[in-house]
């Protein structure tokens, strides 16, 4: 039986400069939509970084068990807030990778190559980042995977592509986060280092937030992916 593409998800690009080389597809966490981290392309771009396109998609509106049922934005169903090892609905976290993939795949019809694309995102959207990474069989020129853990872990780590480690990965965390626990954080780390990912982990003394401080450690490592790409 045929299978049917997912539908493009809507949403909101930025681009730095005409003709981009490079594209950043960035996914928002929970509640949120695309327009939630938008703001944070001029504090991150540098001068002398090749033209980027931003992509920030909205993720589907569905009802979330653990906000009783209240339909938003949302990647997947939460049924579990408090057991990390269940908290994501599996159903909604394959079709959400489907969805990547989905703008993925329209980068590339754009003139941009997987090898050029770095994949981002926060809380449930750095969920979805690993998810999308792990079972790709054509490497990400990168991974940003910020305050997030890795769900359905033992599915994943048994159905990882063998290119997966190769992928450059970024890995940020709030020390006092109450939404994604650190320890969830290092949990992810520690099991993606054993499947061979070389890791730049940054911990701050913040909650389920972003900071300058992680912005700038995040433009110093794109800078080198841009780097060892030109």
């Amino acid at each position: 039986m045929d299978t049917v593409a997912p539908a493009l998800l809507e949403t909101v690009e930025l681009e730095t400069r005409p003709l981009p080389s490079w594209s950043v597809l960035w996914l928002h966490g929970l509640g949120a939509d695309g327009n939630d981290f938008a703001p944070i392309v001029p504090e991150l771009v540098r001068k002398d970084w090749p033209a980027l396109r931003f992509v920030f998609p909205h993720a589907p509106v569905r009802a979330v068990t653990i906000n009783n049922g209240l339909r938003m934005r949302a990647w997947y169903d939460i049924r579990d807030f408090q057991d990390l090892a269940n908290r994501a609905d599996e159903t909604g976290v394959d079709e959400s990778v489907q969805q990547v993939e989905a703008l993925i795949a329209r980068e590339a019809e754009r003139g941009i190559p997987a090898e050029r694309v770095l994949l981002a995102g926060f809380s449930q959207g750095g969920a979805i980042t690993l998810a999308t990474a792990l079972r790709r069989k054509q490497a990400l020129g990168g991974l940003i995977a910020l305050s997030t853990y890795l769900p359905m872990a033992d599915r994943l780590m048994r159905e990882a592509a063998a290119v997966a480690h190769t992928q450059p990965l970024f890995m940020a965390h709030g020390q006092h986060d109450p939404v994604v626990p650190y320890r969830g954080g290092e949990m992810a780390a520690a099991r993606l280092r054993t499947l061979g990912f070389k890791i730049d982990w940054h911990a701050y003394p913040m909650a389920h937030q972003v900071c300058a401080e992680e912005i700038a450690a995040l433009g110093d490592w794109m800078s080198q992916r841009f780097a060892a790409k030109t």
